[in-house]
């Protein structure tokens, strides 16, 4: 089973590259070495390489690997940057950024379900993943104790950008956020010079921010 998983990761690697998904090696190698089927509930293992959002419980999803792909190409990571991630999910998301970023960056992830944070937890350390460290909140308003950040990406749908994401991101930085109700637009912030641009990469689907900054539970 472990070398099947190994094969169909590679394949999967090579489906998102002839997509233009990945187009990057750094990417490309984080695709390679984090092992999905780590992240998703032990029912979902033999779809683990399909290219498709899972459910991990709770009425949330593991993002579909495109996806992923999208946003991390999308973020420009850097060895040594520090991330904030909006949406700990079971951690892969979080694994892929990390890896890229190692071995001086770190990635806070908040995830505002407690069962989620703990299995996201449980996954990147199974991983061997140690530069993660998940909280568990509200992440629609960022962690201010740990700002600035280089990065800030959600993986969630927000019905518009969370002020609080935009004070704590790092001049210069990115911003990445889904904005929408499950049928979104994903939003490139990008903070340069005291100005804010932002450029619409295309339409995506995702669960719902649930906070102050975003939606009600």
């Amino acid at each position: 089973m472990l070398m099947d998983f190994h094969q169909q990761r590679r394949n999967l690697v090579q489906l998102l590259k002839r997509e233009g998904r990945i187009h990057s090696k750094t990417v490309e190698e984080a695709f390679l070495r984090i092992p999905r089927e780590l992240f998703v509930p032990e029912s979902m293992k033999p779809q683990a390489y399909l290219d498709t959002p899972l459910s991990i419980g709770y009425g949330q999803t593991i993002s579909a690997p495109h996806m992923v792909a999208i946003m991390v190409e999308a973020l420009d990571l850097k060895p040594g940057q520090k991330i904030l991630e909006v949406g700990a999910g079971s951690g892969y998301h979080a694994a892929i950024v990390a890896t890229i970023i190692a071995p001086s960056g770190h990635v806070y992830t908040v995830e505002r379900i407690p069962q989620l944070a703990d299995f996201a937890k449980r996954n990147l350390e199974e991983a061997g993943i140690r530069n993660v460290t998940v909280v568990v909140g509200d992440g629609s308003q960022g962690l201010p104790e740990y700002a600035p950040f280089d990065r800030i990406y959600v993986t969630c749908a927000a019905p518009d950008i969370p002020s609080p994401l935009i004070d704590q991101l790092r001049d210069p930085g990115k911003l990445l956020i889904p904005v929408g109700r499950m049928y979104c637009e994903l939003e490139l912030v990008e903070k340069k010079d005291g100005e804010i641009h932002y450029r619409d990469l295309g339409g995506c689907a995702f669960v719902p921010l649930i906070g102050r900054y975003g939606y009600k539970s």
